[in-house]
């Protein structure tokens, strides 16, 4: 445990350096913002260092393995419809609570001055990304091509974009941005890379990936449908 966090820890300061770095500068050379505001935000950095070695730790310690395991069990049970059903679980769950999604809607909620609630937009997204993470293990399974379903689902993606309304399309864009984040693409990767290292004379790289692009595209066309009803 000690040795990941000493591993984990220059990973996330790195990660955190950069806007550190930048936000320093703009401070020093150009908006001069008051000091304890400035200190405000160092404090705030440290701590997200921190958070993201936590959260780091937990994905390596519980997170990845468990998917894998979840995923490499799945289809000796003989069911696809278990399959489908546990990858629309997973993706639901996740979404849930991925912070990426629950910070984007409740700034739509705040922008929108009410209109738009917070908590039916992250159950769409939720259910957006169950639904196409249960679409791509079903592409695993079956072994469809993963260019030819992306191609389709694109072009059906776009024309939905051009008949929904403008402010719609915007926040389906978005929607689909925030999904596959710190939370859900480690577990729909894991989940993937286990079901197909069990399925014989498959690839773990060809089947394995390709479904978090997958998945963001749920949200998108689940909220794009919903606008144009």
């Amino acid at each position: 445990m000690l040795t990941l966090l000493r591993t984990r820890l220059p990973e996330a300061a790195r990660a955190v350096a950069p806007l550190v770095l930048v936000v320093t500068v703009v401070q020093v050379l150009f908006v001069r913002a008051p000091a304890p505001l400035f200190l405000q935000f160092l404090g705030g950095s440290v701590l997200v260092v921190f958070g993201m070695l936590l959260l780091f730790a937990g994905i390596d310690i519980g997170i990845l393995p468990m998917g894998r395991f979840i995923g490499g069990e799945l289809p000796r049970r003989g069911s696809i419809a278990l399959i489908l059903a546990v990858a629309f679980a997973v993706g639901f769950a996740t979404t849930l609570a991925e912070p990426d999604v629950l910070v984007l809607s409740s700034q739509v909620e705040s922008a929108s001055g009410g209109s738009m609630r917070s908590a039916p937009l992250v159950l769409i997204i939720a259910a957006g990304v169950g639904l196409f993470t249960a679409l791509g293990l079903l592409r695993v399974v079956k072994g469809f091509s993963m260019a030819s379903l992306l191609t389709s689902l694109y072009i059906g993606m776009m024309l939905l974009s051009l008949v929904a309304p403008e402010s719609i399309v915007s926040l389906a864009y978005d929607a689909g941005s925030v999904t596959t984040g710190v939370l859900t693409a480690p577990v729909v990767l894991a989940l993937t890379l286990g079901l197909a290292s069990v399925l014989s004379q498959r690839s773990e790289v060809d089947d394995g990936f390709g479904l978090l692009g997958l998945a963001s595209i749920g949200p998108i066309v689940v909220i794009l449908i919903m606008g144009l009803l």
